[in-house]
């Protein structure tokens, strides 16, 4: 990079003007600095001029995708604007999903989380501007809907590592990039503002957000002289206000203990579908509650389950719809200073700042007892599929018109000083200091009414009406027998409001790292880098806190029994609003959602909307008339909630560039190895006791009312050497190989040491170790990585600046997977050692497989004769197997083991294990554009296979969302040489997201978003 910046200012000095500024450079000098190639085509001499072609827009950035790929050691692929703001992407994780392999999580209909070659965003890491990133989420991956696409000019993905690359990216390395000022070359200031409008926004009535977005970026760029130094200013802002609207049809998750397995057994009348008397599928009529099907090892059939053989289906807690109003407002500053007081001195500082605030006001239809049973009803309505999938339903349940407010604000601040020094033509040392810090806040207001026996009014109505649903439309609609549930006033029932704060998280990382690079020259090692790291991330979660009031008209005191029931009145009547969208859920439904039938089965209505409350307004109301206050619960550190990690890490590298030649054959490449050291220490904290010991010598605990600090930790050394090699077979074919040993390490949120236990209340305990009883642990300070040794081969023709094609094979081999293991630890009450037994998650030593291939092509029709020289294609292949097994905890296969691996209790599961966390089979994306003249088009599509996702609050549970495809679309047209007009959209046809709870058939979760479109316009002075 310095050479580069070297040689350009040097050119600099001949070629400056008066008219054209201070330190300007042509744009044969910015070719030369940047970092990345700018794209000029074609140059060639004629008649002693030097004619320059260049090549913008989508055809410029394909181009500098083949460059990118052509000119790296390592296996990457990436996207380079000529100019900040160029991104062709509406967020950095859409640019991402058009980079060979990679593919995107939608949340709000936007891409966040990244997942490379089919591996989830925990086994990739991630950087910006070379240095570590942080999140709000409690894992390794990055929100890249946090970063505004217009202030980022290059993104790469390094498919293989070097010794040089941080360390945790067993999948691959995301590298984001903001401009370097003076490498940039040229004064550049650049307004773009986009109006976002979005078809299904257009639905609701008075949205938060109205019916346009907007989303305004401005960015200055420019360099100076002071005497012989040089100076370089980049300055970007980013104001985002735009809408994300999305309609849902819903279901509980397994995360918690809301979807049960139940039998489905005629003969058996105590417990399941057929169970004698109403209740829960889940429990016995007489004997045991939140049974349903016992996957425990049956003693007397070793090797099965007690409930082996027994069909069964998967019934949640509630079922319903939700309508959403969002808004997502985005504040982000960029701003760079690169420095050069002399040639052999560059000094970069870069800071990078951003708060986001996501609110919803949502409105749920809730069908609240989806496990009742209904006997002789129930049983003969419900129809399974073969892995349990309930595809219709009938019975008694109570039905709930729920609201909730919802807002989450995060912010990312994030810096870094670099410098770097030329000891000598040969010889430059750099030094590096960063910091990141991700906040995350997330609080809401959720009020309940439900059905009851009478309606606000006093007139007769239902509790529990009689329901029935199916799914021959592809998702749930209802039939409910003598209930309108658009009559605001039958939503009767106790009148509850919870006061949430929900998330208070913290994940911050300072690190510095030393560099040596020394250009060698000899006939084989051409350099020689070496280098150290120490970072420290720290992450607290101050776990959550929830503050409650309700207004109950079944209270048995008669007098505050007759101002309860007022009281529910007035807020009934004062709160009820109309539903606040049409169309709501039409492009995904055939039919009306609910219909309504008379006593005799007849049908009195339909309707795709229901009764709505102002949440705000209910919670008010209520709170005044319990005298309660609305404000959020505090969070406080040093509670038993509290998560609190702080992970050290060490490194130290040596790496050997090399160029040599092979049966003729020029092969060029490196070698090195890394090692890693990481140290955790977590912090957790419990009630105290006190051991008292009586006369006879009989044990007690006893608190003491304070709370204990107590702590753990773990560690690890990896050795993680790599080969990256290159043999150039002609001047346009390349054939790579790469063989590296790669590391993903845990998430932050698994390394707690959250420890709760009751004390043993027995009164003859005589051992310490009998002190204390029911252990539950959370967190694990000694998980250890998940590693793997890497194999990859690519061939690659490069038939033009335009062309090529590329096709990879690559190979993992996994060491570790998850286990639950019986540990026993040691817990020090009074000075005392107490030892006690409980399960957790550990990692293992099992190893597993996943093997792809890759193919990309890219080509450009030039040579085509008038307009069809526009065109242009570019598409990725990604294909993968693996047999990578991730146990559902609740109904898959699972062994406890004890410290000795010896089995202490076995589970035989019914449902197949998922494979690695976010692993799509396939993924593919393809582009077609049409550039000629000033009009610049494209069409994308970008598809992905069906992947498991883990839940943030419980990744031990198996949920899958569905495959995928979306298509983009994408207009400009330069109006002028400074303004340029442009439409965008994504989620052309209105894709949903559909997510599988346990099994792949089981639909407990889809999404409708509709389109997103963006009208621009950009203007570069």
């Amino acid at each position: 990079m310095r050479n580069n910046n070297k040689e350009a200012r040097q050119v600099n000095t001949t070629e400056r003007t008066p008219s054209n500024g201070r330190f300007r450079k042509s744009l044969l000098v910015s070719a030369i600095a940047a970092v990345s190639c700018i794209n000029v085509a074609h140059a060639q001499e004629s008649e002693g001029q030097l004619e320059e072609v260049v090549v913008t827009g989508t055809r410029a950035t394909i181009q500098s995708t083949i460059d990118i790929k052509r000119n790296s050691t390592t296996i990457v692929d990436g996207l380079s604007a000529t100019d900040i703001g160029d991104m062709p992407a509406l967020s950095i994780g859409e640019a991402l999903e058009n980079i060979t392999g990679a593919a995107s999580h939608r949340e709000n209909g936007g891409a966040t989380e990244i997942s490379i070659r089919g591996l989830g965003p925990y086994l990739s890491a991630t950087t910006f501007n070379g240095r570590g990133a942080t999140n709000g989420s409690g894992d390794r991956s990055v929100n890249f809907s946090q970063f505004p696409s217009e202030l980022v000019n290059k993104i790469a993905i390094y498919k293989t590592q070097d010794a040089s690359l941080i360390e945790g990216g067993v999948a691959g390395l995301i590298a984001l990039e903001t401009v370097k000022p003076l490498e940039y070359g040229k004064q550049r200031i650049q307004i773009d503002t986009k109006l976002n409008f979005n078809p299904n926004q257009a639905n609701i009535d008075d949205p938060m957000n109205g019916n346009l977005g907007f989303r305004g970026t401005v960015s200055y760029i420019d360099q100076f002289e002071i005497g012989d130094a040089a100076l370089g200013v980049s300055l970007g802002y980013q104001k985002s206000d735009i809408s994300q609207p999305e309609s849902e049809m819903r279901s509980s998750s397994p995360s918690g203990s809301s979807l049960w397995a139940c039998l489905y057994d005629p003969t058996n009348t105590n417990e399941g579908f057929y169970r004698s008397s109403a209740g829960d599928c889940e429990d016995q009529v007489s004997g045991s509650s939140n049974q349903g099907y016992n996957t425990s090892e049956d003693p007397a059939n070793e090797g099965k389950a007690i409930s082996d053989g027994v069909a069964y289906g998967f019934a949640p807690s509630s079922n319903g719809y939700r309508q959403n109003d969002t808004s997502d407002e985005r504040d982000a500053v960029f701003a760079a200073i690169q420095f050069q007081p002399t040639d052999r001195l560059d000094i970069n500082l870069d800071v990078q700042q951003s708060k986001r605030v996501q609110a919803e006001l949502r409105h749920d239809l809730n069908f609240a007892n989806m496990k009742r049973v209904t006997p002789g009803i129930t049983d003969q309505a419900v129809v399974i599929s073969s892995t349990g999938a309930v595809t219709s339903w009938a019975g008694e349940t109570a039905i709930e018109s729920n609201s909730e407010t919802y807002s989450r604000t995060e912010e990312y601040l994030g810096y870094g000083l670099n410098v770097a020094f030329e000891l000598t033509d040969d010889i430059t040392i750099s030094g590096d200091y960063s910091f990141s810090e991700t906040t995350r806040e997330e609080v809401q207001y959720l009020l309940r009414t439900q059905s009851n026996n009478d309606d606000v009014n006093g007139d007769s109505s239902s509790y529990r009406p009689l329901v029935a649903w199916d799914m021959d439309s592809g998702i749930r609609q209802y039939a409910v027998l003598d209930f309108d549930v658009t009559d605001h006033a039958v939503f009767s029932d106790e009148y509850r409001v919870r006061i949430d704060n929900d998330v208070d998280r913290t994940n911050t990382a300072t690190a510095f790292r030393a560099d040596i690079d020394w250009r060698v020259g000899s006939d084989f090692i051409t350099s020689v880098k070496g280098g150290v790291r120490y970072s420290e991330l720290e992450y607290l979660d101050l776990g959550s806190a929830r503050n409650e009031f309700e207004v109950d008209r079944n209270n048995s005191d008669p007098d505050t029994k007759a101002l309860d029931v007022a009281a529910i009145s007035a807020v009934n009547s004062a709160c009820a609003i109309d539903f606040p969208e049409s169309n709501f859920l039409s492009s995904e439904r055939s039919g009306d959602l609910v219909t309504q039938l008379a006593s005799d089965g007849s049908v009195v209505g339909s309707s795709n909307s229901w009764a709505t409350f102002d949440t705000v307004c209910a919670a008010q109301m209520i709170a005044n008339y319990r005298g309660e206050s609305l404000e959020y619960p505090e969070l406080e550190n040093g509670t038993a909630q509290v998560t609190d990690v702080t992970e050290t890490t060490t490194a130290a590298y040596v790496m050997a560039d090399f160029e040599t030649s092979v049966a003729s054959t020029p092969v060029r490449g490196n070698f090195g190895v890394r090692v890693v050291q990481s140290e955790v220490e977590s912090i957790g904290y419990r009630t105290a006791y006190n051991v008292e010991t009586s006369d006879a010598g009989i044990l007690e605990l006893v608190e003491t009312g304070g709370i204990e600090q107590v702590s753990a930790g773990g560690d690890y050394t990896e050795l993680l050497p790599s080969v990256n090699v290159i043999a150039d077979l002609s001047d346009n074919l390349m054939l790579r190989g790469a063989i590296y040993r790669g590391l993903s390490r845990p998430d932050p949120a698994d390394l707690g040491y959250k420890r709760d236990f009751d004390a043993n209340t027995e009164e003859d305990i005589t051992d310490v170790n009998d002190l204390i009883d029911s252990v539950d642990g959370d967190g694990n300070p000694n998980m250890q990585p998940l590693t793997s040794w890497n194999f990859d081969a690519a061939i690659e023709w490069y038939a033009n600046d335009d062309s090529m094609l590329g096709f990879g094979v690559y190979h993992k081999k996994f060491q570790g997977g998850f286990e639950t293991i019986r540990t026993t630890e040691t817990f020090l009450i009074d000075d005392v050692n107490t030892q006690a037994e409980f399960d957790l998650v550990s990692t293992n030593e099992e190893t597993s497989n996943l093997t792809g291939i890759e193919i990309n092509a890219s080509h450009n029709f030039s040579y085509l004769p008038g307009h069809w020289s526009g065109l242009g294609v570019k598409g990725s292949f990604n294909h993968a197997i693996s047999d990578f097994e991730f146990e559902d905890s609740l109904y898959g296969d699972s062994a406890v083991l004890d410290e000795n691996g010896a089995v202490v209790s076995q589970n035989f599961g019914i449902l197949e294990p998922g494979n690695v966390p976010g692993f799509s089979e396939n993924v593919f994306s393809g582009q077609i554009y049409y550039q000629i003249g000033e009009l610049d088009t494209s069409l994308i599509y970008k598809y992905r296979s069906e992947y498991f996702q883990p839940y943030t609050s419980n990744g031990t549970r198996l949920r899958y969302v569905s495959d995928v495809g979306v298509w983009e679309a994408r207009v400009s047209y330069k109006l002028t040489k400074n303004v340029k007009l442009s439409l965008e959209a994504i989620n052309l046809f209105d894709e949903p997201k559909k997510q599988y709870f346990y099994s792949r058939d089981n639909l407990g979760e889809l999404n409708s978003y509709g389109p997103r479109i963006f009208v621009g316009v950009k203007a570069k002075f």
